[in-house]
């Protein structure tokens, strides 16, 4: 074992991801020794770079790769993930989704693609200051914490990022494949919790639509 790999390990962080501040607590001596380290742990394949200065210990020494959702907002401080990945590990939609879907509070757009972890896709959306957070849920996944939106606040804030105009019910469950029943069996008073988020009147017009045939 790589000595970089074997201070990670004994510091019990061999499950998360690592950036250089991190590793400059870690490792004793100078930058350069680090940055030796570092690299001879790269190319034992011991340590995996997701992007400029964020590292993983392998999960043939882990044991295990973490949770993409719980990388996700090491890639990206702040963000949660929300739409198709979220309604897919709600059960909302029927099959899984490839890339990590993700809304940040960060002005621009990004991706990070990783041959280990997958991909990453990280969207800002016009959200109201306070109200970032309002129906994004803290999960725990294989031991480690993430942020996951609900499904109603996944389906809203696809309705944001792609500037959808409501119709109905039956278009919805025509696009996005989510049966009628769980859409119909939305809380109107969490529907409403989250009529503050958005900024846009175009979302106030799609919650007024879904409030109106919701329960019916």
């Amino acid at each position: 074992m790589e000595t970089l790999t074997r201070i990670i390990s004994s510091a019990g962080l061999r499950g998360r991801v690592l950036n250089e501040h991190q590793l400059a607590r870690l490792v004793e001596g100078t930058p350069q020794r680090r940055y030796n380290l570092v690299n001879r742990a790269l190319r034992s394949g011991e340590l995996v770079r997701l992007r400029r200065g964020l590292y993983l210990v392998a999960a043939d020494v882990s044991g295990s790769w973490p949770h993409p959702f719980v990388v996700a907002e090491s890639l990206s401080p702040g963000a949660y993930v929300s739409l198709f990945s979220a309604l897919s590990y709600h059960g909302w939609v029927p099959e899984s989704v490839p890339v990590t879907q993700c809304i940040t509070p960060h002005v621009r757009r990004s991706e990070v693609s990783s041959a280990e972890m997958g991909e990453f896709r990280f969207y800002p959306l016009a959200i109201r200051h306070g109200y970032f957070l309002e129906g994004v849920e803290r999960v725990v996944l294989a031991g480690s914490p993430a942020l996951v939106a609900s499904p109603l606040r996944a389906l809203l804030d696809d309705f944001c990022l792609r500037k959808r105009e409501w119709t109905n019910i039956g278009q919805l469950t025509e696009d996005l494949r989510i049966e009628e029943a769980m859409l119909r069996s939305i809380d109107r008073l969490a529907l409403e919790r989250l009529r503050p988020v958005y900024k846009h009147r175009r979302m106030q017009r799609a919650i007024d639509g879904l409030s109106g045939e919701i329960g019916e």
